[in-house]
């Protein structure tokens, strides 16, 4: 089969195209026929091996030796012994190791039937952007209907799904982002849009139960001001804060030592890679409260222009890579 593989960490130039092994389908697995691969930091993070933090963490090397790629959507091709909930035929999405590739190998865990409402290509944006925004705005935010909730980065792959999950929960929602992309983010139901180019919101009078940060340039700190006095700041991902640790100690230490002598909860985003979540995504799609957000789709062949694309940070919602027409 086809898959886009790396021999060592480095900018979008060390993906390549080439023809490897049809992967090994084990007596609990799912074999996937992929249609459609999301395109996310995560990538980006795998290829590089930036921050160099990640380089240490478990696993880090296994997953390096694949194909790229987590966020999937296709035809299930086979199925192991013991699986029972999918058969060949079956419409699926979730969360793989290496589908940016014709054939991914996962796990029933980690898989869900597609919503009928979208096609792959929406499907594939959906899985792990759609569950950090569910865990952010449900699980850390615990967001209740009437408050008010601030999402940083509100047209980006994670902000996009993040300003619909809170609608859904009945939150009155503003959003933050660039000049050309607050249309966009009054389309997918933002109350009210910041253009952070010309207005600082930390500075304004208005205070907020909830703040997502989805973009993770600004001092936790300086992200308090904004917060009602118990409210709860949701820092998504580990972006910024030089090549060694990047975000990660901002994100993982730093908040939550500060909400130990604080009236307000700092917590990091780490969402469960699970079927719960899973479904309780699917549900928000089927309903019609969450529709996934594309920017651009490439075929499989211009990977490394997708990734350079989405390092310059201009994505308005998801990337996806095109496997199967």
């Amino acid at each position: 089969m086809k898959a886009i593989v790396q021999d060592r960490f480095g900018s979008d130039d060390v993906l390549a195209l080439r023809d490897v092994q049809d992967p090994v389908v084990g007596n609990d697995d799912v074999l996937i026929r992929v249609h459609a691969a999301g395109c996310g930091p995560d990538v980006w993070h795998l290829m590089t091996g930036l921050p160099y933090f990640v380089r240490i963490m478990p696993g880090f090397r296994k997953l390096r030796s694949g194909p790229r790629g987590r966020d999937v959507a296709g035809v299930v091709e086979n199925v192991g012994a013991n699986v029972t909930g999918f058969h060949p035929g079956d419409a699926v999405m979730g969360i793989v190791e290496g589908s940016f590739a014709e054939l991914a190998v996962g796990r029933p865990d980690t898989l869900i039937a597609k919503p009928e409402r979208i096609t792959f290509e929406q499907a594939a944006a959906l899985p792990i952007s759609g569950l950090t925004a569910l865990h952010a705005v449900r699980d850390v935010g615990r967001v209740r209907p009437g408050q008010r909730v601030l999402v940083i980065g509100a047209a980006g792959g994670v902000g996009t799904f993040t300003v619909q999950v809170a609608k859904a929960l009945r939150a009155h929602v503003t959003g933050v982002c660039s000049t050309g992309k607050m249309e966009l983010v009054r389309s997918i139901g933002a109350d009210d849009v910041i253009d952070y180019t010309r207005e600082d919101f930390t500075a304004s009078r208005e205070r907020y139960d909830v703040i997502v940060d989805t973009a993770g340039r600004r001092p936790v700190t300086q992200l308090r001001r904004a917060l009602t006095p118990k409210g709860t700041l949701a820092i998504v991902g580990g972006e910024g804060g030089g090549r060694w640790t990047g975000g990660f100690f901002r994100q993982i230490l730093r908040a939550p030592l500060l909400s130990l002598v604080v009236g307000q909860r700092l917590r990091p985003v780490t969402p469960a890679e699970d079927h719960e979540g899973l479904e309780a995504l699917r549900e928000l799609v089927e309903s019609g409260a969450v529709t996934p957000v594309i920017d651009r789709t490439y075929p499989l062949v211009e990977t490394a222009d997708a990734i350079g694309y989405l390092e310059q940070g201009h994505a308005a919602g998801k990337i996806v890579i095109q496997v199967q027409a």
